[in-house]
């Protein structure tokens, strides 16, 4: 599991295209907000939810195995139990990483896409570790553990 600094720099820099599961279209959930941040910031967010047709201008496609293109990231916002498939169907697509989001912890689904050659990430936000790695986070009064005066790049 990625856990370090530049571990997390990296994946955030070469993963562009995010393929968010569970992403909802009402405004005031944590993967709205998230993904938003994250499209804000030059992110292609792809919505994975088969509720609704297109999230954030972007069309909605009901399970990984349905998205035409290759896909960099796949983001997790569902509970752990579901997480194993979803990380099965990440290694059968390609993805480079599967990231857990906060309070998402399922073993199982890391380790499994850990022999695939994945890179793994459980229980972060990726919007506040790219805040906290690449944005402003540290002007908020938040310890960032980053020291530092130049930014990066």
């Amino acid at each position: 599991m990625a856990d370090d600094i530049s571990t997390l720099r990296r994946i955030l820099k070469e993963c562009r295209t995010l393929a968010v599961v569970g992403l909802s279209a009402e405004w005031h959930r944590p993967s709205f907000f998230a993904a938003k941040y994250m499209q804000q910031h030059g992110y292609r967010i792809v919505p994975v939810n088969p509720r609704y047709d297109s999230i954030l201008g972007e069309p909605c496609y009901p399970s990984l195995d349905a998205i035409p293109f290759p896909v960099d990231m796949v983001d997790v916002f569902r509970k752990p139990a579901d997480v194993l498939p979803i990380a099965q169907q990440a290694v059968a697509i390609g993805a480079k990483c599967l990231w857990q989001q906060l309070g998402v912890v399922n073993r199982e689904a890391d380790a499994l896409a850990r022999a695939a050659g994945l890179d793994t990430v459980m229980d972060r936000c990726v919007k506040i570790e790219h805040a906290r790695l690449f944005g402003g986070l540290n002007w908020a009064g938040v310890n960032t553990r980053v020291i530092s005066a130049r930014r990066p790049v």
